[in-house]
C-alpha cells in the first residue's frame, strides 16, 4: 500500500485518459526517484500550462501565439480546409506530409449519448470559416466511426448550404475504429490523397 502522498499522486495521474491504476502508481513511483530540479520544472510547466497554451481563433487547435503558425504561414493554401475531430488528429493529417492547407479542430464530435451537440464542436464559426466562396474544398478526416459519421453528414450538409463547391471524405485506408492520432504517416498519406467526394 503507498504512502497518502504518494496515493494521492498516482489518483490524480489516474485521472488522465488512458492512464490505469498500475500505469499511475508506477509513475508515482517513478517521479518519487526523480531529480528535484526535474519535479520543479515539471510543476512549474504543468502550473503555466493554461496560461501559455490556448485555442487558435482561427483554426481552434493549440498554440502559444494566436493566431497559430500553420494559420499564418504564407505557404498553405487558403482555399483548402480540413476538419478534424482533435488536435492528436491535426498533427497526424500535418505529418503524413500530404496536406498543404488549413485546419479546423472540433474539439469532439457529435454524439447525443454524451450530449454533445453542433454548438459543443462550433459547427456555426466552421461554416463561417468555410463559407462566403473563400474555400474551394473542405476534407473531413474524421475517424470512421458512428460519431464520426453522424458528424460528417451533418457538417457536409450545413457546408453545401454554405455554397462550399467540394466536399470530400479522406479514404479508409485508415483502420476501423482507429483514432486519427494514432495512425501511421503513410496510411493517413494515402488516405488523403484517395479522399472522395460527399453527397449532397
Amino acid at each position: 500500500m503507498l504512502p497518502p502522498a504518494l496515493d494521492e499522486l498516482a489518483r490524480l495521474l489516474g485521472r488522465l485518459r488512458g492512464v490505469g491504476r498500475k500505469t499511475a502508481q508506477r509513475l508515482a513511483l517513478q517521479l518519487l526517484d526523480s531529480p528535484d530540479d526535474y519535479l520543479k520544472s515539471l510543476g512549474a510547466s504543468i502550473v503555466g500550462l493554461r496560461e501559455r497554451v490556448r485555442r487558435c481563433s482561427q483554426c481552434r487547435g493549440l498554440t502559444e501565439q494566436d493566431p497559430c503558425l500553420l494559420c499564418t504561414d504564407p505557404r498553405r493554401r487558403d482555399d483548402l480546409l480540413c476538419i478534424v475531430a482533435d488536435v492528436p488528429d491535426q498533427y497526424a493529417v500535418e505529418a503524413s506530409a500530404a496536406f498543404d492547407g488549413r485546419y479546423f479542430v472540433l474539439h469532439g464530435l457529435i454524439s447525443p449519448l454524451d450530449d454533445t451537440g453542433p454548438d459543443e464542436i462550433e459547427a456555426d464559426r466552421l461554416v463561417e470559416r468555410a463559407g462566403g466562396g473563400r474555400t474551394a474544398e473542405v476534407i473531413l478526416a474524421l475517424p470512421p466511426s458512428p460519431e464520426g459519421e453522424a458528424t460528417g453528414h451533418y457538417l457536409a450538409g450545413r457546408l453545401h448550404e454554405a455554397g462550399v463547391p467540394r466536399i470530400t471524405r479522406i479514404a479508409y485506408g485508415v483502420p476501423h475504429g482507429v483514432e486519427l492520432g494514432f495512425v501511421d504517416r503513410v496510411s493517413m498519406a494515402h488516405a488523403l490523397s484517395r479522399r472522395h467526394e460527399v453527397d449532397k
